[in-house]
This record gives C-alpha cells, sequence and structure tokens, in this order.
C-alpha cells in the first residue's frame, strides 16, 4: 500500500464494496476529498482488507452481491468492529432483506438504489458525525476504566502489603504491569547534602530500590535511567522522558505528596511498542498522585511501626524495672505464710503490692492502686512505693493510719495536678501479740476468715477513709483486729473484683465477680490455698483482662 500524507491519514477512514465497478468508482469520487476511502469489490476481500488496516469509520456496502451479501458481511463487521456505522445499499426493496439488514447487519440507514448523491452525502456525514461521537465517548469510558483499574490495583497494593517494603515492590509491579514497561522504584529523601531543587528542598536517591521487569528473562539494571535523567526529574520534579535509540524510551516520574518528593519511578519500554501516547503520559501523571499516596502512607506506617517496636521495647524494659521495684522474694516465718500475685493489664500498670518483715518482728502488709493504666499510673505507683518504704523502714513506724497521712501529704500535689488518686489498704501484724492494726484508703475491702471453718463467712474490714490525692489531710479510723492460728487475710485490688466473666453463673445484670463471686471461688480451692492458681481461674473464667489485678494473703500459722 501506498504511504498517506498526514492530511489523508486524519480524515476518517470509510470503506466501499460493491461488485459493480462503475459504482465502486462513482462512490470513490463521492467521498475521496473528504474520506480516506478504501474500496473492494466483494465481501471476502473487504473482509481481508479489514484484517490488514484494521477498523472503518463507516463501510458503505452493497447487498446483492456473490457468495456473502451485504447483510451477511456487515453482521461480521458487527462483531469484529462494533463502533463502525454500516450503510446497506440495495436494489431491491425486499422486507425480508431490510429485516436482516437491521437485525444481523445493524445498519446506521438502509438506502436503496439509485442513490441522490446528495442524499447519500448527508447521511454519510450523519454517521461521520455519530461514529466521531461514538469514539470519543468510547476512549472516554476505555481512560476512564483503565485509571480506575489502575487505581483499584494501586489501593489494593496498598491493602494487602503488610509493610513498607512488600507496598513498594507492589507499586513497582502494578506500574510495570500497565503500562508494559519494566520499572524501578527509587526511594528518595530530604538530605542536607543531596540534590538541590527548585523549592529549596535537598533530596537523595536511596540505595534499596524495588523493581519489575515486564519481561521475565531480562535482567534488571539499577540504573534504567542515566544519572542525568534522575537529576533532572529530582531538580525540575517533572516528567522526564528520553529515547536512546528507536527501539528503547526511558521515562523518569517524580512521586509527590502534598509537596515532598518521595520517589522517583523510573519506566524503561523497549521493542515495537515503546511509543508513549498523550492518553499514556496523562493517565501516568494521574496514577503518580494515587501512587504517591501510597508510598506516603506506607512510610508512615513504617515510621510509626519503628515508634511502636522501640516503645514496646521501652515498655518491657519499664516493666522489668517496675516488677523489679515490687518484692521478689517474700519473708519465710514460722508464724506465718505469705503470698503475693501482681499481674498488670498492659506492659506496665499502677497496681502495687508490699511486704516488709521490720527488724522490730512486725509484718507490713499493703496493696494499693492508682487510678488509670500504663505509664503514667506506673510512674505514680513507683512513687507511692518509695514513700511507702520510708515510712515502714523508720526504727519506729508510726502507724499505718499515721502512715497512710503522710503519704497522703507528700504526694498530694503531684496526685492532684495529674488528676490521679490512689487507693490503698495497709496492715501492720505483730506476730508477738496476733494483733492486725489496719488503714484503708478508699480501697476494696480486706477479706479474714478461718480456713479450718470454710462454710462460715468471711469478715470484711470496713473501716477505711478516701483515697489519696483527695483532701489536703487525710483522715481515717484504724482498725484493730486479733488473729488467730487458722485466719487468713486477704488484700486485693478492684482488677480482681471487677472481673467481667464470661459465663455469669449469677441472675443478674452485673457480669463481674464482685467480692461475694470472689468467696465462691475461695470456697471451692483446694487447700491450702495457692494464689496463682486462684488468679489463674480467675482469668480463665473471665473476659480479656481489663485492668491491673493484685492478690495478697496473710495465713497465720
Amino acid at each position: 500500500m501506498q504511504n498517506k500524507s498526514p492530511v489523508e491519514r486524519n480524515k476518517l477512514r470509510l470503506m466501499v464494496v460493491d461488485d459493480e465497478a462503475d459504482n465502486l468508482d462513482l462512490l470513490h469520487r463521492t467521498f475521496r476529498r473528504d474520506f480516506q476511502v478504501f474500496r473492494a469489490d466483494s465481501a471476502l476481500d473487504a473482509l481481508n482488507l479489514l484484517e490488514q488496516v484494521g477498523e472503518m469509520g463507516i463501510i458503505i456496502s452493497d447487498q446483492r452481491m456473490p457468495k456473502m451479501n451485504g447483510t451477511e458481511f456487515l453482521s461480521h463487521v458487527a462483531r469484529q468492529f462494533p463502533d463502525t456505522i454500516r450503510i446497506l445499499l440495495t436494489g431491491y426493496t425486499d422486507v425480508e432483506d431490510l429485516v436482516n439488514a437491521i437485525n444481523a447487519g445493524k445498519v446506521f440507514k438502509y438506502i436503496t438504489k439509485p442513490w441522490n448523491p446528495e442524499d447519500l452525502m448527508t447521511v454519510v456525514q450523519q454517521a461521520a458525525d455519530t461514529y466521531r461521537v461514538v469514539k470519543q465517548r468510547t476512549n472516554e469510558l476505555h481512560r476512564a476504566l483503565r485509571r480506575e483499574s489502575i487505581f483499584n490495583k494501586v489501593s489494593t497494593a496498598t491493602r494487602e502489603s503488610l509493610d513498607y517494603q512488600s507496598m513498594m515492590q507492589r507499586i513497582a509491579e502494578v506500574l510495570g504491569q500497565t503500562f508494559g514497561a519494566t520499572c524501578v522504584l527509587h526511594p528518595v529523601e530530604r538530605d542536607s547534602d543531596g540534590v538541590l531543587t527548585g523549592d529549596g528542598n535537598a533530596y537523595r536517591l536511596l540505595p534499596d530500590l524495588f523493581s519489575f521487569s515486564s519481561n521475565s528473562s531480562e535482567e534488571i539494571s539499577p540504573l534504567l535511567l542515566p544519572n542525568d535523567a534522575l537529576l533532572a526529574a529530582l531538580q525540575s520534579r517533572r516528567v522526564q522522558l528520553s529515547e536512546s535509540d528507536k527501539q528503547e524510551t526511558r521515562l523518569a516520574l517524580p512521586l509527590i505528596y502534598q509537596q515532598e518528593l518521595l520517589a522517583i519511578a523510573s519506566l524503561h519500554r523497549q521493542g515495537q511498542a515503546i511509543a508513549w501516547s498523550e492518553e499514556d503520559l496523562d493517565l501516568i501523571q494521574e496514577v503518580a498522585e494515587r501512587v504517591a499516596l501510597a508510598i506516603s502512607q506506607a512510610k508512615l506506617y513504617q515510621r510509626i511501626q519503628r515508634q511502636t517496636e522501640q516503645m514496646q521495647a521501652e515498655l518491657a524494659v519499664a516493666r522489668q524495672i517496675q516488677t523489679n521495684l515490687l518484692r521478689q522474694s517474700l519473708p519465710e516465718l514460722d508464724s506465718a505464710k505469705i503470698q503475693a500475685c501482681c499481674h498488670p493489664a498492659r506492659e506496665v500498670g499502677g497496681d502495687f503490692f508490699e511486704v516488709y518483715e521490720h527488724p522490730q518482728g512486725d509484718l507490713w502488709l499493703g496493696v494499693g492502686d492508682v487510678s488509670g493504666k500504663g505509664v503514667p499510673a506506673a510512674l505514680f505507683m513507683a512513687s507511692a512505693i518509695s514513700v511507702l518504704r520510708r515510712e515502714i523502714y523508720q526504727e519506729n513506724p508510726p502507724d499505718p493510719a499515721q502512715v497512710m497521712q503522710n503519704l497522703n501529704s507528700s504526694l498530694m500535689d503531684d496526685l492532684v495536678s495529674n488528676n490521679c488518686f490512689i487507693t490503698m489498704a495497709l496492715a501492720r501484724y505483730s506476730p508477738a501479740t496476733q494483733e492486725l492494726v489496719y488503714a484503708n484508703a478508699g480501697h476494696i475491702y480486706p477479706m479474714v476468715w478461718s480456713v479450718d471453718k470454710p462454710s462460715a463467712e468471711p469478715i470484711y474490714l470496713k473501716e477505711r477513709g478516701v483515697p489519696l490525692g483527695i483532701l489536703p489531710v487525710w483522715r481515717a479510723i484504724a482498725g484493730r483486729l486479733r488473729l488467730q492460728p487458722g485466719d487468713l487475710l486477704l488484700l486485693i485490688s478492684d482488677g480482681i473484683t471487677e472481673a467481667t466473666l464470661a459465663h455469669p453463673h449469677a441472675a443478674g445484670n452485673s457480669p463481674m465477680l464482685g467480692q461475694q463471686g470472689l468467696w465462691e471461688l475461695l470456697k471451692r480451692q483446694p487447700q491450702p490455698l495457692d494464689l496463682s492458681k486462684l488468679l489463674s481461674c480467675i482469668q480463665s473464667q473471665s473476659h480479656a483482662q481489663e485492668d491491673d489485678q493484685t492478690i495478697l494473703s496473710l495465713e497465720v500459722l
């Protein structure tokens, strides 16, 4: 075929098909000025021509032709090129031909011979306008669908990737597959010694690359683009397109989100279909915005992950420090057995306990609970233990009520300024006299019962005052009780009584264990009582631990 001039190539394609040479000549002369006209003297020749040159804008076909009539021919065209406008010419007005032409050939117009040249030209111009509108809308729809398809792929890559590395690799694959290119992503970060861009920011390329090859046999080079192209993309923050030869093109695409340059995508094409169309370039600019957003989210997620890991490491150290603040070993006495367990709901918590054997022979026992959870509560817990030990380590420590007053005085300002308070039950037991003196600052009532009388109800020590950090001066009546051999004193935090049961046994609206539920559980525990097993039993019957849980016992032997 002869090479067409640019003007000729821009004309709409029109094919005329007729087995009569005179008709072909007439149709060719009629439309050659306004259209790029192709001619065929049979339906079979016309189909062969379509395979060679592709889609026509308009096809005018005669109906009565040997071997394949016009309706059959146009039905083939309709299946292969649905957008082509089809016009049927015939010297007959057979109703059956008309019906077949409409149903099978899907014709635009049905024109009888002999035709009026002006009327035929009008019909063809209408057909041309229709074809252009249809193609424009079809192309717009195709671009929209293609755009949404790649947007969905980028979104899917963002959702499905578990970390920054895998997301960057998936984005390289999506870009490479979508645009039929080998793609390499060069991450970029700000750097004072990097490449200065037009907005005054400096950047440098990171050494870690993410790549995808459109050809499985092709070895990916990390420098798909020459350094000057990468630098040009960094400096201008614009797409850089270059052709090394007729069989190879390279494109550098800056990925920018909220004025921050995040990466440079290198797209490399080689072979036959290498040219970047305007549609490709427009689409890749739109895709760049979505990809940059995905990379920004991935970097944020990566930064949060690193901060979380760092925080977890720091909290692990804090938990170990807090655990070391509590007694690691408990006194072993002939006159009493002491047990204690403390389980924070988080890495660190606000619960604490204290067990101290004074050189004069008294035993100090305490359980405290700082309001709130986590690090703030843990800091106040450390302060409370420090002040408490300062008080009870004295040669002649004051009684528990006075210790509470001193604690309140020392911690008051910090507790009030941070909107916190501390509940605590503190007891001093004298083995020589078997006297128990206790004070309670808004804490759960301590329980006392005889292990030798499991059917008897426990005694709840109900003398108590307000929590520490509420009033400037703490006052409450100290309680006193004489313990007998076989008696057991139990101090707990509200994380025990407020444990949410997975399957509450008692009817009612509250699913919490409560003190009565704890007592029912205690009665079913094997003797001698083991606090570790008791706490495991509570946790096994509860939902996820929502609060710190602390429990301490003194059994008089």
